[in-house]
């Protein structure tokens, strides 16, 4: 994820979810926001928060309108031509995994990880997908598609690794194959405040709480057991939400 001030993205946010809008697509490296308190009735808040408190202590402003975030919106298109429906060959057991045919081994290995899953509780789940998409390795956008900032779709990410968002996707589509509810979950971009860089994970809310899947570490807490992210943004298939400070009164 590139360096990119977000004070103009958080200005344009808000703007446009006061007049019914959408917010620009991009992602972040560096965080402005600022301490604001937004009051308009036509604001929405997040489902989230009829079940818990705001993510990582913050506000959060909903909207469902999600066209303009087009690296969301065309990985979903990428991925929706390869239906989940279509069963591919078993590969043989000598086969080698190496070029094009490392996306099919990972691809086989990640149907096996959903059968062995799917029975398993909630909680277990969650902890056993975070641990299997943090396996791969980390590699930049720059390095990996030769491109400031790249969304993989799960296939892409078998073929080609990934940085931050990727691992949150795989995990986020994994999840809904094993039975999870797009409502229940979102990809955040944040801004982590030790590393003072971009950042992603993917936020899943089971039982009113909201436990956090990340590529830096492999156990699963829940949000408020981390004090060093600051979301910027987070998103789903029904909408998006813009997050800001909470004031401490």
């Amino acid at each position: 994820m590139m360096v990119r001030s977000m004070k103009i993205f958080i200005q344009m946010s808000v703007s446009l979810l006061i007049m019914g809008g959408e917010a620009p697509s991009g992602t972040i490296q560096s965080v402005d926001q600022q301490n604001t308190v937004i009051t308009s009735p036509e604001i929405t808040e997040s489902p989230f928060l009829k079940l818990s408190a705001g993510l990582f202590q913050s506000k959060e402003i909903y909207s469902k309108n999600i066209k303009r975030f087009t690296k969301w919106v065309d990985l979903w298109r990428r991925h929706n031509l390869k239906p989940e429906s279509i069963i591919e060959p078993t590969l043989p057991e000598n086969v080698r995994c190496i070029g094009l045919m490392r996306a099919r081994c990972n691809r086989q290995a990640w149907e096996v990880f959903i059968q062995d899953t799917s029975d398993e509780p909630s909680f277990e789940i969650l902890a056993k997908v975070n641990r299997y998409m943090n396996r791969s390795p980390y590699i930049v956008d720059p390095v990996n598609w030769g491109v400031p900032d790249y969304w993989a779709t799960p296939q892409e990410f078998f073929f080609k690794d990934g940085d931050c968002e990727d691992y949150a996707i795989s995990k986020y589509v994994t999840l809904l194959r094993l039975g999870f509810d797009a409502k229940q979950m979102r990809l955040v971009i944040l801004q982590d405040e030790n590393l003072r860089a971009a950042h992603a994970v993917l936020a899943v809310l089971v039982d009113g709480k909201q436990y956090i899947l990340d590529n830096q570490i492999d156990q699963v807490v829940t949000h408020d057991h981390i004090l060093h992210y600051r979301p910027v943004y987070s998103i789903n298939q029904d909408g998006w939400w813009l997050h800001q400070r909470a004031i401490l009164r």
